[in-house]
């Protein structure tokens, strides 16, 4: 048996897709402003199954961070889930972050945070390969 989960249209996501969503909403982030969408995401327990929350996003900063040989720059934007309170007591969900290029226009950089389940180890996807990339670091902007 298969579960159906509902979504919005327009304002669910999962994944990559976020990058995209990113990319429309930059402007207003960058300005101050946080926007909750929803995410489609995965427990634990088989028997939650896939589930549909709301995400808080916000711009986390300028940073500047090493990817195939290069010093790139990028603004960091911050996924965080809003997990209900007594679930904290049995999941903790890290932030996904999602850096996007700067200046404009918006293109994908670099994405960290679990790959599907909330307890995966952190994976770091660059836009760029080659050798080792570095972790970000503030560029003071």
């Amino acid at each position: 048996m298969s579960k159906r989960i509902k979504i919005e249209p327009g304002r669910t996501f999962a994944g990559f897709g976020f990058s995209l969503a990113l990319s429309n909403l930059r402007k207003r982030l960058l300005h101050g402003e946080q926007v909750q969408l929803k995410a489609v995401g995965f427990s634990d327990f088989p028997t939650l199954g896939p589930q549909v929350v709301t995400v808080t996003i916000s711009h986390g900063g300028l940073d500047r961070m090493k990817m195939s040989g290069r010093s790139v720059k990028g603004d960091r934007f911050i996924i965080h889930s809003e997990i209900p309170f007594i679930a904290n007591f049995f999941v903790n969900v890290p932030d996904t972050k999602v850096w996007l290029t700067n200046p404009a226009p918006a293109g994908f950089l670099r994405w960290e945070g679990p790959i599907v389940l909330p307890n995966d180890p952190l994976i770091r996807v660059d836009l760029l390969s080659g050798t080792k990339s570095g972790p970000a670091e503030s560029a003071g902007g």
